[in-house]
């Protein structure tokens, strides 16, 4: 086994579950839809087995990775396994959290089996800072796959759904069961694919609907018009930007589409900016996305 040969122990910090089945790399290829003329972004790409499935229908594969031994030898494992198709693919030893630019052409897809720990905050770093990125296919967590996905109204509708939904029209394509990966984790997998669309129209920044978002979930059970009181500066304050959005104040977060998010930005006092609210809830979403996966209960 690879894993052998390179002395590889998987590890929880770092969310490693590396999938050995092939007929379900050859499934998620087939179901991202990946072309010829594709240049696609791999998130983890692990041991290299999505890669060089990824390798035999794309033009090309920017591989990101961040350890040290599997980064070093994916190159060496494309040239073992694929020869005619190493000249194809570039790997970037890094963070994907860090991610800002690639090498070569820009990235058209994202294809990748997002580590559980991190799955939420890579995927929206690279709907923000990677806008040639026009579809994809991750695979996620099962929740985090649900929550993604989560319309509003859903018991499971959160920030990661609407702040997925402010880039990307997203949708749950499959369930992958935990028996496919090495090691096994304590939970199933689920494939999510998007489309990317336009953010919706609003004289609000992003950072400024994403901190309405954060505010409204933060203590989901409170309505609007308490939950965004700090935000707006009072409770009067924010009933009436709610109420200017045209959105009843005694409403609950998990009743609203982004659309109706970004209005309420454009309606509060003042500029409002995203405070460290944001950072802060995307580093809580990695806390309990690796809790999870161990068996931890969720907080």
């Amino acid at each position: 086994m690879l894993a052998a040969d390179l002395g590889l122990r998987p590890t929880k910090q770092r969310g490693q579950n590396f999938v050995t089945d092939a007929n379900t790399v050859r499934r998620i290829v087939r179901t991202a839809d990946v072309g010829a003329g594709d240049v696609v972004l791999e998130i983890g790409p692990g041991l290299g087995s999505l890669t060089l499935a990824l390798l035999g229908a794309a033009a090309r594969v920017v591989a990101v990775e961040i350890d040290d031994t599997l980064a070093g030898a994916l190159p060496g494992t494309v040239a073992r396994f694929a020869p005619e198709q190493a000249d194809r693919l570039d790997v970037v030893h890094a963070d994907a959290m860090d991610l800002r630019s690639l090498p070569g052409p820009p990235p058209t897809a994202l294809v990748a089996n997002l580590p559980y720990n991190v799955a939420v905050p890579v995927l929206l770093g690279v709907l923000q800072h990677f806008p040639s990125v026009g579809r994809g296919l991750v695979m996620v967590q099962l929740e985090v796959a649900d929550r993604l996905a989560a319309a509003p109204g859903s018991k499971v509708y959160g920030v990661p759904s609407v702040k997925a939904a402010w880039y990307a029209e997203v949708a749950r394509t499959g369930l992958v069961g935990r028996t496919v990966f090495w090691p096994q984790p304590n939970v199933d997998s689920g494939l999510v694919g998007f489309t990317r669309r336009e953010p919706p129209p609003t004289t609000a920044s992003r950072e400024q609907v994403f901190a309405v978002v954060d505010a409204a979930f933060a203590q989901r059970r409170k309505t609007l018009r308490s939950a965004l009181s700090r935000l707006a500066g009072s409770p009067a304050a924010a009933e009436s930007a709610v109420r200017a959005a045209g959105v009843d104040p005694g409403e609950r977060g998990e009743r609203l589409d982004v659309t109706a998010f970004a209005r309420i930005a454009e309606a509060l006092p003042g500029n409002v900016r995203a405070s460290r609210r944001e950072r802060g809830s995307e580093r809580t979403q990695a806390k309990r996305g690796s809790e999870r996966r161990e068996g931890k209960p969720a907080r």
